[in-house]
C-alpha cells in the first residue's frame, strides 16, 4: 500500500475534524485511454498529486492536449467505530471527474474549480479501498469555464498553460454517521451579532441539540445550546455590546486588524457530544453607501492587486507556505487586498487572507464562448463557490464576469445581456452581504461597484479622466476601455448606482535581460520602471472620482512580464518605494466615518502629484 502523509493544515480551514488523511502524495497515472471501466486502464506512469499532469512538479510534464486522465491508488483506514462513516474530498478536479473505489462507482462532479466528496465507506473491504479517478477535459472548448487556461500548443500573449485533472488536495475524513455537514456564520453588525446556520447529515436522535461556542483567544463571548427540531438549524447569536467604540473596534476585522473568532459546534444526544467540528468567523461588514466602499460602516480605500495565482513549476497548485508568501508579499508592497483573476483559489489561501488580513476579490473563471453548456456550467460552478467561500471574512466582493469573456457582443447580443443580467442577480441571491461587480472592465450592467479598466500610461491622462465625480462620472457615459475600445455602460444614460474603481491598470514591464514577454509598456531598468509606478500610482491618489484600484499585476506569469515581483517572488524595484508608492503620502485606512462626506479620499497634495506626474513623462 501507497503510505499516505498528514498534512499540518486542514484542506478545509473552516470545518475541520482530528480524523482526516491527506492522499498527496504519489498516485498511478495514464494518458488517453477512453474506457468506460476502470480495470481496462493500463496504468504506465506515476503523478504527484495535487499537482496537474502539465506542471514539472507532477513529475509528468506533459503539456500536450489530453481528454481524458486517469488516477489510481489505494488507500486503508481503521474504523474505531463500526457506525463511522468514510468521506472521500476532493478540493478540485478539472474538469469533469468519476471515481470508483473497489470497481464500485461513487460519484461524479462537473466544474473544474469546486470541491465534491462522496461516501465510499460501504465500497471499501476490511477498510481498504483501489480509488480510481477520471477526469475529462476539453482542452480546446471554448464553452468549458477555463480562466486563463491555453487552448493552443503553446502558452501565448496571456494565457497560460493548461490545468488538467487532479490539482487540489485529496483527503479522506472519517465522521460519525450522524453528524455535522455545514456550519456557516454571517455576522450582523449593526445587531452585534451573528446569524449562525447548520446542517446535519444522519439520522438524528429523539432528543437531539447543538451547541454553538464563540471565543476570542480562549474567552467565550457565548455559549448557547438549541434544541433541533429537524436537520437544519438557524439562529441569531448575540454577543454583549460594548457600546464604546473603542471597544467595539478591538473586535471588528480588517486589514490593518485582522481578529478572527473561533466557533465550535457540538451535535449532542441526551447530552453526550455526538460529533464536533471546528470553525472561525469574524465580525465584518462591508457594502456601498452613497457611491462609497464602506468597511465596518466607514469609508474604505481598497488598494488591490492582480493575482494571476500562477507558479512556474506547479501552475495553479501552491504549498501552504506558498500561499502565506504571497499574501505577505502583497501587503508588504502596501496592497491591503487582492483580486484573484480568473481562478477560484484554494480555501488554503483564503485562510492566510483571513489570518494575515487581506481583501480579497473571489472571479469566476470564464468561458470565451455563449452556449447552452456555458450557461449551465458557469451557473452551477459559481453557485458552489460562493457557497464554499461565502464564510471568508476576507472576501468582500464577487465578480462573476470579466472584460465580456463569455458573453461576447453584449451591445447587440439580448442572450448574452440576459446571462450578465441572470448572473449579477443570482450572485445576490447566493449572498446579499457583499457587493457583485457585474463585467469587471467595461459594459457594465447592473453592478455594485463599476470596474474600469484603462491601460494608459500617461499618469495626467488618468488625472484627466478620473480627477473628480464628474470626471469620471463623464468618462463612464461617453469613454472607452483603453486600448481596447469598449463602451464602460450599457446603457450610458442610465442610473451610476456604485464607486467608480479603477480596477486593471499599469501593466508596465521590466523584466532585467529576459527575453521575449509581454506588457502594456516596457522599460529598460528597474529605477524608470519604478519611476513609472509612482507616478502612476500618484495620479490615481489624486483622483477623487476613483473610490478603489486594482494595480495589474503582483508577479511575472509566463508571458506577462508586468509583475511588481518575479515568477521566483523577487522584487523588481525598490520594496519600500514600491509600498509607499502604493499607499501614498498622508495616507489613512479610514478615510470618511459614516455620514460625513468624503472629499478627495486620497488627500494628496496637487503640486507634488504633479511633480511626480511631470518626472515619470
Amino acid at each position: 500500500m501507497i503510505p499516505v502523509t498528514q498534512l499540518p493544515t486542514h484542506p478545509r480551514p473552516q470545518l475541520t475534524r482530528p480524523g482526516w488523511i491527506s492522499l498527496d502524495g504519489e498516485w498511478q497515472f495514464a494518458f488517453g485511454q477512453a474506457a468506460a471501466s476502470p480495470s481496462a486502464v493500463q496504468f504506465g506512469r506515476l503523478i504527484q498529486v495535487p499537482y496537474a499532469p502539465e506542471s514539472k512538479t507532477s513529475g509528468v510534464h506533459d503539456q500536450g492536449f489530453h481528454e481524458t486522465v486517469w488516477y489510481a491508488r489505494d488507500v486503508g483506514v481503521t474504523l474505531t467505530d463500526p457506525a463511522q462513516r468514510v468521506l472521500l474530498h476532493f478540493g478540485a478536479v478539472d474538469h469533469q471527474a468519476t471515481v470508483w473505489v473497489n470497481g464500485q462507482r461513487c460519484g461524479e462532479h462537473r466544474g473544474g474549480h469546486t470541491p465534491f466528496w462522496m461516501d465510499i465507506t460501504d465500497a471499501l473491504q476490511d477498510g481498504r479501498g483501489r480509488v480510481v479517478v477520471r477526469a475529462d477535459d476539453q482542452p480546446t472548448a471554448f464553452d468549458l469555464p477555463r480562466g486563463k487556461q491555453n487552448w493552443r500548443d503553446e502558452p501565448h500573449a496571456i494565457w497560460y498553460p493548461r490545468t488538467t485533472g487532479i490539482w487540489q488536495t485529496v483527503w479522506i475524513e472519517q465522521v460519525p454517521s450522524c453528524r455535522v455537514a455545514t456550519v456557516e456564520c454571517t455576522p450582523n453588525l449593526t445587531q452585534w451579532g451573528f446569524d449562525v446556520s447548520a446542517d446535519f447529515a444522519g439520522i438524528l436522535p429523539a432528543h437531539a441539540s447543538v451547541r454553538v461556542r464563540l471565543s476570542v483567544e480562549g474567552t467565550c463571548l457565548s455559549d448557547d445550546t438549541f434544541s433541533l427540531g429537524g436537520k437544519r438549524i438557524k439562529r441569531r447569536i448575540y454577543l454583549t455590546d460594548p457600546g464604546i467604540v473603542d471597544e467595539r473596534k478591538q473586535l471588528l476585522w480588517s486589514p490593518e486588524h485582522p481578529q478572527l473568532i473561533d466557533v465550535l459546534v457540538q451535535l449532542l444526544g441526551d447530552g453526550q457530544v455526538i460529533d464536533e467540528v471546528a470553525s472561525y468567523t469574524a465580525m465584518r461588514d462591508v457594502r456601498i453607501v452613497g457611491g462609497e466602499f464602506r468597511l465596518n460602516g466607514a469609508g474604505y480605500v481598497p488598494r488591490l492587486v492582480l493575482d494571476q495565482g500562477y507558479w512556474p513549476d506547479s501552475l495553479m497548485t501552491a504549498t501552504d507556505e506558498q500561499f502565506q508568501q504571497d499574501v505577505r508579499l502583497t501587503k508588504q508592497l502596501g496592497f491591503n487586498g487582492a483580486r484573484k483573476h480568473q481562478k477560484i483559489e484554494s480555501p488554503r489561501y483564503l485562510y492566510w487572507c483571513d489570518v494575515l488580513g487581506l481583501l480579497v476579490w473571489e472571479e469566476m473563471p470564464s468561458a470565451y464562448s455563449l452556449t447552452d453548456q456555458s450557461v449551465r456550467d458557469l451557473s452551477s460552478e459559481w453557485l458552489e463557490a460562493i457557497k464554499r467561500d461565502r464564510g471568508h471574512p476576507c472576501i468582500v466582493a464577487w465578480v462573476p464576469l470579466n472584460e465580456s469573456w463569455g458573453v461576447p457582443d453584449l451591445p447587440e447580443n439580448p442572450q448574452a445581456r440576459s446571462l450578465l443580467h441572470a448572473l449579477y442577480h443570482l450572485t445576490r441571491a447566493a449572498d446579499p452581504t457583499r457587493p457583485v461587480i457585474s463585467n469587471d472592465g467595461w459594459e457594465h450592467g447592473p453592478s455594485d461597484i463599476l470596474g474600469i479598466h484603462d491601460y494608459s500610461s500617461d499618469p495626467q491622462a488618468l488625472l484627466d479622466r478620473y480627477r473628480t465625480d464628474e470626471l469620471a462620472a463623464h468618462t463612464l457615459r461617453t469613454g472607452r476601455a483603453k486600448p481596447y475600445g469598449h463602451a464602460f455602460l450599457l446603457d450610458p444614460a442610465g442610473k451610476l448606482g456604485g464607486p467608480v474603481m479603477l480596477t486593471e491598470f499599469g501593466g508596465s514591464t521590466f523584466s532585467d535581460g529576459v527575453q521575449g514577454g509581454w506588457g502594456y509598456s516596457l522599460f529598460n531598468s528597474s529605477e524608470t520602471f519604478l519611476q513609472q509606478y509612482e507616478a502612476l500610482l500618484s495620479a490615481v491618489h489624486g483622483c477623487a472620482g476613483l473610490k478603489g484600484f486594482c494595480y495589474t499585476q503582483l508577479t511575472d506569469t509566463f508571458n506577462e512580464r508586468n509583475g511588481l515581483l518575479t515568477e521566483g517572488r523577487e522584487f523588481k524595484a525598490d520594496a519600500g518605494r514600491l509600498a509607499a508608492a502604493t499607499r501614498g503620502p498622508h495616507r489613512t485606512e479610514l478615510y470618511v466615518e459614516e455620514g460625513q462626506d468624503a472629499v478627495n479620499p486620497f488627500g494628496y497634495e496637487e503640486q507634488w502629484l504633479h511633480q511626480l506626474a511631470q518626472r515619470a513623462r
